[in-house]
């Protein structure tokens, strides 16, 4: 599977391209852009892979990672996917299909598991491959999401990183909505909110 990773917006968002190399099936992850040379990058590696973009994929409905959703929606004629709880957050493109947890997204002969993860918000959601979690702002390297925000529950975030995180085997790789690249491995050994977090309070 391609993935090819970049950081845009004010907010220093990661964005994917995620590919089949055999069938030239895609998906972009998060397009939070808000200029165009960085859409225009995005495009540019599509066009280079000679992609077919057939999907494009919000984590959650935060402004930071849906800016980009109607430019790609112009350029690639590609449906704008959702969880269906943060569905409500999209007016310009609104959501084409909504999401639940349990959903496969085909990508080519790959597909990405939706995991439902609430706690950054409502309808946070994490995408799974055999080897590899798009975590979007549920996990990052070294911290956690913010569940200080509308729709945010420290219980729900915690619940969501010890049922659909932590469970994960320690070599799969993680790519989070903001920050480095890091596995599931490093994160329980050394993140300091997981490692030192009184999980018992919260069940």
């Amino acid at each position: 599977m391609f993935v090819k990773m970049f950081t845009v917006g004010m907010m220093a968002a990661n964005c994917f391209l995620v590919g089949d190399v055999d069938t030239c099936g895609a998906v972009v992850i998060d397009p939070g852009f808000d200029r165009e040379s960085e859409a225009k990058a995005v495009i540019k590696e599509v066009e280079r892979n000679e992609f077919k973009v057939k999907y494009v994929i919000n984590t959650h409905g935060h402004p930071d990672h849906i800016g980009g959703n109607l430019i790609l929606k112009d350029y690639a004629k590609a449906p704008i996917l959702i969880h269906e709880y943060d569905a409500s957050m999209l007016r310009n493109p609104p959501a084409d299909r909504k999401l639940r947890d349990g959903d496969l997204i085909e990508i080519g002969s790959a597909e990405l598991r939706v995991v439902h993860t609430p706690g950054h918000s409502k309808g946070s959601i994490i995408l799974l491959s055999p080897d590899t979690v798009f975590s979007g702002d549920t996990l990052f390297a070294g911290s956690i999401g913010r569940y200080d925000l509308l729709g945010g529950s420290l219980e729900e975030l915690v619940n969501s990183l010890k049922k659909s995180l932590l469970t994960l085997p320690d070599y799969v790789k993680v790519y989070p909505g903001h920050g480095p690249v890091t596995t599931i491995g490093a994160e329980r050994r050394y993140n300091p909110f997981l490692r030192n977090f009184d999980w018992t309070i919260y069940g």
